[in-house]
């Protein structure tokens, strides 16, 4: 693997870390294409990052011109605990009062999920004007079994080359999702994964000791973009 990791001691000092890297992200870009388009992580790894660029970096970044997009989400309502979308909402986006326009969430609201894939993947072409997106930043999770966003181990997913944005089924709660896929991942010109906690120990060492020409059966270990990748670890998670 070509990633960069950078370990530290615990969620607390990782968060700090992430957060001081996607500040800086978020001038470069700016300062160069006038915006910084950056795709949240899920879960719960990602809420304590969340919760210090609301508070201590407000002033440092150019929040009124940073897009905030996602990169998967739990088919439920945004008002259900499970959502990624309440959970930024609440750690990021209302403490700073970003402003709706630049707010893009996963809609869940269609009856039929693929709508709602074919909804958000219209909302990327309408954004980025064309093309392949190419986020500045993606934030990604990955679980012990090696997923990342929403796409797991064996998933048909994997395999799409054509859709930015899928609706899919996986062996979690809730089992209902939507997610970028890889050529939108790969796409990106920096990906920060977040990773904590000893239960995922394992699988960051199989990942690390894959071969450059190795075919990945771990979602996450797919993830290589030209741009640059940094692993953020503690020290749990680095084992």
């Amino acid at each position: 693997m070509n990633w960069l990791t950078s370990v530290w001691e615990d969620r607390e000092a990782l968060s700090r870390a992430a957060a001081a890297e996607l500040a800086d992200a978020a001038a470069k870009a700016i300062e160069a294409r006038g915006r910084f388009d950056l795709a949240l992580a899920g879960g719960s790894t990602p809420r304590r990052l969340y919760e210090i660029l609301a508070s201590e970096y407000y002033r440092r970044i150019g929040w009124a011109r940073t897009h905030l997009f996602w990169s998967d989400e739990r088919y439920v309502p945004e008002s259900d605990p499970l959502s990624n979308s309440r959970m930024a909402r609440k750690a990021l986006l209302d403490p700073l009062g970003i402003t709706p326009e630049n707010v893009h969430a996963m809609p869940t609201f269609f009856p039929d999920p693929e709508q709602a894939a074919l909804a958000y993947e219209q909302t990327l072409r309408t954004h980025f004007g064309g093309g392949i997106p190419r986020f500045d930043l993606i934030l990604l999770g990955m679980g012990p079994e090696g997923h990342t966003a929403s796409l797991f181990p064996g998933s048909a997913a994997l395999e799409e080359k054509m859709r930015w944005v899928l609706p899919v089924r996986v062996a979690a709660e809730p089992p209902l999702r939507l997610t970028l896929t890889l050529p939108v991942l790969n796409a990106a010109r920096e990906v920060f994964f977040l990773v904590s906690g000893p239960d995922k120990a394992a699988i960051v060492r199989k990942i690390l000791s894959l071969s450059p020409d190795e075919v990945a059966p771990y979602p996450a270990a797919r993830v290589n973009p030209e741009g640059r990748v940094i692993l953020f670890l503690d020290r749990a998670a680095q084992g």
